[in-house]
């Protein structure tokens, strides 16, 4: 299996070299290339075809927002580095197509599982953060355009996005709805894209800003 292809964008050189040294330890991963703002990471990201971008949010120039949608397109999936841990920006991000974040002050074996995860199609947030990124911002950004997207689910694959709603694992929601987690796995999938999303987080959001779930 070839290794992972990651590119690390940061304006602040100590935050590069310092992922490049950890992601350079692992066997598996390869950093093809370091970029310093937005508009160099896009264009590295169409020129190397990176599986996974390591993003800053906040740099000067073209900043990390208005570089997701653009790196995305590309193919790659964009974890967001961050000193934060949930704000505006951090929601706008996820809405523009990331897949996840992680701390700046994670360790070594976190990002490198981070990586990992998003770059097999995963989302990477914790339940209560996510949890905590729809209480605070979907309330006020509602998106009622997406919720044809939702009247398209059967019956099951409902149940299924109100359980990945409530921040629910594969084998909770298969214990909770009495079927196996290959089943869950299928409907997943199948909620994924009929709603137009790459993975689960983005579904969530989609199920809170359509009405379909509210915030409690």
């Amino acid at each position: 299996m070839s290794a992972l292809r990651v590119l690390v964008v940061d304006d602040e050189a100590i935050t590069r070299q310092g992922v490049r040294m950890i992601l350079d330890h692992d066997d598996g991963i390869e950093v093809v290339g370091e970029a310093t703002d937005g508009a160099e990471a896009v264009q590295q990201a169409r020129d190397l075809l990176p599986d996974v971008v390591l993003l800053d949010i906040r740099m000067p120039g073209m900043n990390g927002l208005e570089a997701i949608v653009p790196i995305v397109a590309t193919g790659a999936r964009v974890l967001v580095l961050t000193t934060y841990d949930v704000d505006e920006n951090m929601y706008r991000a996820f809405r523009a197509g990331a897949s996840g974040f992680v701390l700046k002050t994670a360790h070594p074996e976190d990002l490198v599982y981070a990586v990992r995860v998003v770059a097999r199609g995963d989302a990477l947030v914790e339940p209560g953060i996510s949890r905590r990124l729809v209480e605070r911002f979907v309330a006020r950004t509602p998106d009622r355009r997406r919720a044809p997207w939702v009247g398209r689910l059967t019956e099951r694959e409902s149940d299924v996005l109100k359980e990945m709603a409530r921040g629910s694992s594969n084998a909770e929601i298969a214990r909770t709805l009495h079927i196996s987690e290959a089943t869950v796995k299928t409907h997943v999938t199948a909620v994924l894209a009929k709603l137009q999303v790459r993975d689960r987080l983005q579904a969530v959001v989609v199920a809170y800003e359509s009405g379909f779930v509210s915030v409690t």
